[in-house]
């Protein structure tokens, strides 16, 4: 296939993906104001100019995307890498789903779980059922239906905006080109169903990849796509971002990717501080998040709506927080920030 149709293959691939999230999320949003109407009058309608501003947002970053592809930054396979048999399989429990989601918002329950679920030994602020979730983020069923969600949430993009986070970490692993690529090691942290440790295996073949997070429910989801791939298995670790479960200096590379903004600001600073402490001098973190208040103001009705729309009970303060400072007080060095479409990247090096 010839770049030029490969190119042209992949655009039809985003824009048949961004089409049947914009879909899906009209009509679901139209029965949901039909079986369980919810108050429209804290939320601001999106003007076609913010909505045109959008898609030109999500044009910018396919075609990021594909540069870096092209630039050979990651095998442009990846760009396809879609989970076609878990759209086929889940794709209807999203819908079988709705009805337990309005129903909660219809009691405003935002932390409820099912009895056989035991949340005795997670943080509180992680007992929530975030976006309206069934379980929050400790069921098979959560797990199964995450990435088919986040996609549907940003129009087919959200694996666009992970995969900005391999070409920072890539460039940075130059700094130890002393050390055998096998030996070079990478964690991933909170790396839920595995997508962006699926990404950089792809981009990194025979690198030392690590992955927690709190959910063992992901963990599984996590390892069962994982295990897909010829190379080596990542190593997966149940863990609270916290309190990492590694000796100091121990990554030669760190990613997040989509959890601060599901943490309350103590649990923020404690997470960059381990993140700080189990990273080589030399080493760099990069984050993956939200865009926060400012950084696109034609966004502002996006940034006002979401945790109205969804529940996100501590979105509003990650939006206001100087996450640069919170790296610096680390000890974070030569810190440098990215937008591409909704999310924003910190790109931080540990000096030394």
């Amino acid at each position: 296939m010839t770049d030029t149709l490969t190119q042209l293959t992949y655009q039809a691939f985003q824009q048949g993906k961004s089409y049947f999230g914009v879909a899906h999320k009209t009509l679901s949003h139209q029965i949901g104001q039909l079986v369980a109407p919810q108050p429209q009058d804290k939320t601001i309608p999106l003007s076609p100019e913010v909505l045109a501003h959008l898609q030109r947002s999500i044009e910018r970053l396919q075609e990021i995307d594909w540069q870096d592809a092209e630039r050979g930054v990651y095998p442009t396979e990846i760009l396809f890498d879609n989970p076609w048999a878990d759209f086929f399989q889940y794709y209807p429990l999203v819908w079988f789903d709705l009805p337990q989601i309005w129903e909660r918002l219809g009691r405003k329950e935002y932390q409820q779980f099912d009895a056989h679920i035991d949340t005795t030994d997670y943080p509180k602020y992680y007992v929530q059922n975030f976006h309206h979730q069934t379980n929050g983020y400790l069921s098979d069923l959560s797990a199964n239906l995450y990435d088919l969600q986040v996609e549907l949430l940003f129009n087919g993009s959200a694996d666009a905006m992970r995969r900005r986070v391999l070409a920072p970490i890539k460039a940075a692993l130059h700094h130890f080109s002393d050390v055998r690529p096998s030996q070079q090691r990478v964690l991933d942290v909170a790396t839920g169903t595995g997508r962006t440790l699926r990404f950089l295996r792809n981009t990194l073949p025979q690198a030392s990849l690590h992955g927690t997070d709190l959910s063992p429910d992901y963990l599984r989801k996590a390892n069962q796509q994982l295990s897909e791939l010829p190379e080596a298995l990542p190593q997966l670790c149940q863990a609270n971002a916290e309190h990492l479960p590694y000796r100091d200096d121990y990554f030669h590379a760190i990613t997040c990717v989509f959890l601060f903004h599901e943490l309350p600001p103590q649990a923020r600073q404690n997470v960059i501080d381990q993140c700080y402490r189990v990273l080589k001098p030399g080493g760099t973190f990069v984050i993956c998040d939200s865009i926060q208040k400012d950084d696109e103001p034609k966004f502002a009705p996006l940034l006002h709506n979401f945790p109205i729309t969804f529940h996100e009970p501590y979105y509003r303060s990650y939006t206001e927080d100087d996450m640069t400072a919170r790296l610096e007080t680390a000890g974070f060095t030569d810190i440098g920030t990215q937008v591409h479409f909704m999310s924003k990247y910190w790109i931080a090096r540990k000096e030394g």
